[in-house]
Protein backbone atom coordinates (compact mmCIF):
# COMPACT_ATOMS: atom_id res chain seq x y z
CA UNK A 1 0.00 0.00 0.00
CA UNK A 2 1.34 3.37 -0.90
CA UNK A 3 1.53 6.30 1.73
CA UNK A 4 -0.84 8.41 -0.02
CA UNK A 5 -3.40 5.27 0.95
CA UNK A 6 -1.72 4.84 4.16
CA UNK A 7 -2.45 8.85 4.75
CA UNK A 8 -6.03 9.08 3.57
CA UNK A 9 -6.78 6.02 5.75
CA UNK A 10 -5.25 7.33 8.74
CA UNK A 11 -7.48 10.31 8.01
CA UNK A 12 -10.85 8.08 7.61
CA UNK A 13 -10.04 6.66 10.69
CA UNK A 14 -9.77 9.65 12.74
CA UNK A 15 -13.03 10.56 11.29
CA UNK A 16 -14.38 7.66 12.48
CA UNK A 17 -12.85 8.05 16.11
CA UNK A 18 -14.47 11.79 15.95
CA UNK A 19 -11.12 13.30 16.07
CA UNK A 20 -11.38 15.73 13.19
CA UNK A 21 -12.32 18.75 12.46
CA UNK A 22 -13.35 19.63 8.55
CA UNK A 23 -14.28 22.18 6.37
CA UNK A 24 -12.56 25.79 6.75
CA UNK A 25 -14.89 27.37 9.69
CA UNK A 26 -14.59 24.25 12.07
CA UNK A 27 -10.82 23.80 11.06
CA UNK A 28 -10.21 27.17 11.90
CA UNK A 29 -12.25 27.20 15.07
CA UNK A 30 -10.33 24.00 16.10
CA UNK A 31 -6.70 25.99 15.48
CA UNK A 32 -8.53 28.93 17.46
CA UNK A 33 -9.51 26.99 20.60
CA UNK A 34 -6.44 25.16 21.10
CA UNK A 35 -7.79 21.75 19.78
CA UNK A 36 -5.77 21.50 16.34
CA UNK A 37 -2.89 19.13 16.93
CA UNK A 38 -2.12 18.91 12.45
CA UNK A 39 -3.73 20.95 10.14
CA UNK A 40 -3.88 19.68 6.42
CA UNK A 41 -4.67 22.03 3.54
CA UNK A 42 -5.56 20.22 0.18
CA UNK A 43 -3.15 21.20 -2.59
CA UNK A 44 -5.66 22.65 -4.73
CA UNK A 45 -7.36 24.50 -2.17
CA UNK A 46 -7.13 28.49 -3.23
CA UNK A 47 -3.82 30.67 -2.28
CA UNK A 48 -6.02 32.58 -0.38
CA UNK A 49 -7.22 29.18 1.78
CA UNK A 50 -3.45 28.15 1.89
CA UNK A 51 -2.20 31.55 2.82
CA UNK A 52 -4.61 31.96 5.54
CA UNK A 53 -4.14 28.81 7.12
CA UNK A 54 -0.01 29.06 6.99
CA UNK A 55 -0.64 32.27 8.85
CA UNK A 56 -2.61 31.06 11.11
CA UNK A 57 -1.33 27.92 12.11
CA UNK A 58 2.36 29.50 12.56
CA UNK A 59 0.62 32.27 14.71
CA UNK A 60 -1.02 29.74 16.92
CA UNK A 61 2.03 26.88 16.38
CA UNK A 62 -0.02 24.20 14.80
CA UNK A 63 1.80 21.88 12.16
CA UNK A 64 0.27 22.67 8.80
CA UNK A 65 0.57 20.02 5.79
CA UNK A 66 -0.21 20.99 2.14
CA UNK A 67 -1.47 17.14 0.74
CA UNK A 68 -3.73 15.70 -1.47
CA UNK A 69 -6.42 16.88 -3.88
CA UNK A 70 -9.69 18.53 -1.94
CA UNK A 71 -11.75 15.32 -3.13
CA UNK A 72 -9.14 12.81 -2.26
CA UNK A 73 -9.38 14.26 1.77
CA UNK A 74 -13.39 14.24 1.57
CA UNK A 75 -13.67 10.97 0.17
CA UNK A 76 -11.60 9.58 3.36
CA UNK A 77 -13.67 11.54 5.67
CA UNK A 78 -16.70 10.44 3.64
CA UNK A 79 -18.19 13.91 2.90
CA UNK A 80 -18.03 15.80 -0.26
CA UNK A 81 -14.52 17.84 -0.85
CA UNK A 82 -12.65 19.34 1.77
CA UNK A 83 -9.88 21.76 1.00
CA UNK A 84 -9.03 21.55 5.07
CA UNK A 85 -9.03 19.35 8.14
CA UNK A 86 -7.93 19.53 11.58
CA UNK A 87 -6.52 16.52 13.36
CA UNK A 88 -7.23 16.63 17.19
CA UNK A 89 -5.25 13.64 18.89
CA UNK A 90 -2.07 13.47 19.16
CA UNK A 91 -1.46 10.06 18.27
CA UNK A 92 -3.27 10.52 14.85
CA UNK A 93 -1.20 13.74 14.40
CA UNK A 94 2.14 12.07 14.77
CA UNK A 95 1.41 9.07 12.93
CA UNK A 96 0.35 11.04 10.18
CA UNK A 97 3.00 13.06 10.30
CA UNK A 98 5.45 10.33 10.43
CA UNK A 99 3.71 9.07 7.27
CA UNK A 100 4.13 12.43 5.72
CA UNK A 101 7.90 12.68 6.28
CA UNK A 102 8.40 9.18 5.25
CA UNK A 103 6.36 10.52 1.97
CA UNK A 104 8.83 13.34 1.51
CA UNK A 105 6.44 14.59 -1.28
CA UNK A 106 4.42 16.75 1.39
CA UNK A 107 5.01 20.60 2.44
CA UNK A 108 5.28 20.63 6.17
CA UNK A 109 5.85 22.95 8.29
CA UNK A 110 5.80 23.38 12.55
Amino acid sequence: MDNKRKILNLIGLAMKAGRTASGEFSTEKAVKNGKARLVLVAEDASENTRKMFSNMCTYYRVPVCIFGKKDELGHAMGRESRASLAILDDGFAQALVKQMNINGGSEYES
